[in-house]
């Protein structure tokens, strides 16, 4: 999403003002400053506050104010990046009023404030006003108290009282009253431990248990009968990321499949760079003769060490895909203590996506850990592995690859049978792990039709005897692009243009943050989109769980497949001409393409998927021409959007503009007349709604300005439909409205970001939506 964040325009210009003072943060960050003196303080330094954002009542400056309804927080307050600030706890709204006690020894020949303001700071000493600064600073300053000022404060204990107020850009608040004669060390703020603890709840969430939580077959397109669910409680610990041991004492239970810092995990802890984070659980199995036992996890977060029974057995590098550990040698028959010990440093080279650790504006509290559901499944001593599928609408074809894995047999073959409903309506047996079949008077897939064939696929021995069996399904359709009779390229399915409309999607969740809190939640969201009229997705910066893509392929939904972004960005350009990559080392380089092979691949069977864009706006953009030729060589079937909204390089399929709050392209004729043209981003509009909102005391925020009323808001989104329609009929492919929910602060989402508010119903969206899957003119329909 676009990069003004909530305070628009106006804080780059702010923000770069500020750069010329950085200097000063370096000696922030080491807590001295120039003017430091040797002299001892009589003035300790207080750093603990009681804070509001709401309007207090009269008498807020006096000494006697009752202040303990307030929040206590812990000085400075501000928004991180903000130059020479040592944040402490974050204020993001427009003004906040301060209060704390704090202790003098002896009172100083010279007393001032060491203050780093915003606009328009008033300050009160035991109740009488001693500054008004105008304006806002780039770094702390010493402000004299005049010799009247002075002689306010006095020995033992003082109040000090602080308003102040924010128009734009980063903001910063942190006041002392120090002895002119012996300038304080400033202390770092403690690192944040706990994130926001908001008290928004799903109704999903509110009904799980250790019992419910995600104990549907994680993997749809390759299914066994025989699995062990791992989900549940387990015990956790928090170490220095330099122990290797398993520790000796735990800290207490969290629930997998959700995140350390998530409500739904029941810990919500911030886990730092300089900690590992450790999981432990014990379940029963029983050894099987001829029989591999596979433990499975679809994603942790970020690098996973697996020990299991005091043996390692496996390691894992990568934060949004499944792996699969053999377990079979390290299992015992009875009782098995299974350990897992993760590190997640999150922003330095690693995809992270939306995460952050500072969360703010369109960036989302940080997940570390276990994600997505653990699961055990037995399978034969030599078993199938994978299966691709491909299929073509024109021939009617499902064409297999199948891969083997375990002990390698001498002569195995394959028996590979489709189905409609139950019946079956091809088979095949073959020598080959190639398998091609064409399927009579074959259905195909479509959002309008998402007819979805069963397989079942068995490998057989020598005799003929079945060795595995898997299931699995495929949906018969073809991604391409057309031009149309006034010279506009545009996507098709099947053969047929069709118009591409959906939602940005981020998947994420008060409660359980990256991690639905159940297969149904994620199933409403899905379903919601399908009957507001959409036919697309644009999963935006997140690979979800695989039954995500499983009820997209059931229900007819598009799904524009985004890489999950991380490591450095070049400057952002959009689709100006002269773009620029990052520079990327040669293994941040190797892992990106490595979570991008696994992406795909753990993906590709689904028939859903039509899209796949490597890099969103320049974040972490790089190779930027080399990544789309191996994403085109990787998976010839789909379009390739090698950046949407991002730095255009003449690549790939689609050239994709991001827009606010209404839709716009920069149309020109020859630069995009080889490349599908699409809105990637627009809307964004914004509405609030009490009671639903992520943290009531923040600047919550929409593109454009926020609305007067709800019916603002609809004749906006009204006005957004009408613009895409006319670029529709000037050449536009497609549209991405911003968002499918509210996110954290963001509360531009169709739906608030708990789900318990509908703001448009789906069937009013549906009816908007109707005009634009309209014919543009008489030359289109007759395509």
């Amino acid at each position: 999403m676009l990069k003004e964040l909530v305070h628009g325009s106006q804080y780059l210009g702010r923000f770069m003002q500020r750069l010329t003072f950085l200097w000063i943060l370096a000696f922030c960050s080491v807590g001295s400053f120039p003017w430091e003196s040797t002299a001892v303080a009589q003035i300790p330094v207080e750093d603990v506050w009681q804070y509001t954002f709401e309007p207090p009542a009269g008498g807020w400056s006096k000494v006697d104010f009752e202040d303990s309804s307030w929040a206590t927080g812990t000085a400075g307050f501000g928004t991180h990046g903000t130059p020479a600030a040592r944040i402490g706890t974050v204020w993001d709204t427009s003004q906040i009023w301060l209060r704390k006690s704090f202790r003098v020894l002896n009172v100083p020949k010279r007393s001032a404030l060491l203050i780093h303001h915003d606009e328009d700071a008033v300050v009160y000493l035991n109740g009488k006003q001693v500054a008004s600064l105008k304006g806002w600073s780039d770094r702390y300053d010493i402000v004299e108290l005049s010799p009247e000022d002075q002689q306010v404060l006095k020995s033992g204990v003082n109040t000090l009282a602080v308003h102040c107020r924010q128009n734009n850009g980063g903001q910063f608040i942190d006041v002392h009253v120090i002895d002119v004669d012996a300038v304080p060390v400033l202390p770092k703020p403690p690192r944040m431990t706990k994130p926001f603890a908001s008290e928004l709840l799903t109704q999903w969430g509110a009904t799980l248990t250790p019992e419910n939580a995600w104990t549907e077959y994680p993997r749809p397109q390759l299914r066994r009968p025989d699995w062990v669910n791992l989900n549940g409680e387990w015990q956790y610990a928090i170490t220095s990321i330099k122990q290797t041991e398993v520790p000796a004492k735990w800290d207490g239970p969290i629930l997998v499949p959700f995140s350390l810092e998530s409500k739904l995990g029941g810990v919500q802890y911030l886990l730092g760079d300089d900690e590992a984070l450790w999981y432990q659980r014990t379940f029963i199995a029983t050894k099987a003769a001829g029989k591999r036992t596979l433990l499975n996890f679809e994603a942790v977060d970020y690098h996973a060490e697996i020990i299991l029974n005091g043996r390692h057995v496996g390691t894992h590098v990568g934060g949004n895909d499944p792996f699969s550990v053999d377990v079979s040698l390290a299992l015992q028959d009875g009782q098995n203590h299974l350990v897992v010990r993760v590190e997640d440093a999150t922003e330095k080279w690693q995809l992270r996506g939306k995460q952050a650790l500072q969360p703010n504006g369109i960036w989302y509290t940080r997940v570390s850990g276990i994600w997505q559901t653990v699961w055990m499944e037995q399978v034969a001593d030599s078993y199938i592995e994978d299966v691709t599928i491909q299929t073509d609408a024109e021939s009617r074809s499902i064409h297999l690859h199948v891969d083997f894995a375990g002990r390698e047999m001498a002569s195995p073959r394959l028996k590979v049978s489709v189905f409609d409903s139950e019946k079956e309506v091809a088979t095949a047996d073959t020598p080959s792990r190639e398998v091609s079949m064409t399927i009579p008077n074959a259905k195909l897939w479509s959002p309008d039709s998402p007819y979805l064939y069963q397989i079942k696929v068995q490998l057989l021995g020598e005799s003929g005897q079945v060795v595995d069996t898997i299931e699995t399904y495929a949906g018969i359709r073809t991604i391409g692009k057309v031009r149309d009779k006034a010279g506009h390229l545009r996507m098709t399915l099947n053969g047929q243009p069709l118009f591409h409309w959906g939602p940005l999607d981020q998947g994420w969740w008060p409660d359980g943050l990256l991690t639905p809190p159940s297969d149904e939640a994620m199933l409403f969201d899905i379903q919601y989109l399908k009957d507001a009229g959409f036919n697309m997705i644009r999963k935006h910066i997140k690979v979800e769980p695989r039954r995500y893509y499983y009820h997209c392929d059931r229900l007819g939904m598009l799904v524009w497949q985004d890489q999950v972004s991380g490591g450095a960005s070049p400057p952002w350009t959009r689709l100006a001409p002269d773009p620029q990559d990052a520079a990327w080392p040669a293994e941040p380089h190797q892992q990106f393409m490595l979570e991008l092979e696994r992406m795909i691949d753990s993906l590709e069977n689904h028939p859903s998927i039509v899209v796949w864009t490597p890099f969103n706006e320049a974040w972490g953009q790089h190779q930027s021409v080399e990544v789309t030729k191996w994403t085109e060589n990787r998976d010839p079937s789909r379009l390739v959007n090698i950046a949407s909204g991002g730095n255009f390089w003449p690549a790939g399929d689609i050239a994709d503009h991001h827009q606010y709050p209404h839709p716009g392209f920069p149309f020109d004729a020859n630069r995009y007349a080889d490349f599908i043209k699409v809105v990637g981003e627009f809307g964004g509009h914004g509405y609030p709604v009490a009671g639903h909102l992520w943290d009531a005391s923040r600047n919550n925020w929409g593109y454009g300005g926020l609305p007067k009323d709800k019916a603002e808001y609809k004749q906006r989104y009204v006005q957004s439909l009408e613009i895409l329609n006319r670029l529709r009929q000037q050449g536009i492919a497609a549209g991405v409205y911003t968002q499918t929910t509210d996110v954290e602060g963001e509360i531009n989402g169709l739906l608030t970001y708990d789900r318990k508010i509908i703001k448009i119903p789906a069937e009013e969206l549906a009816e908007m939506h109707k005009s634009l899957f309209q014919p543009t003119s008489k030359d289109d329909s007759e395509r």
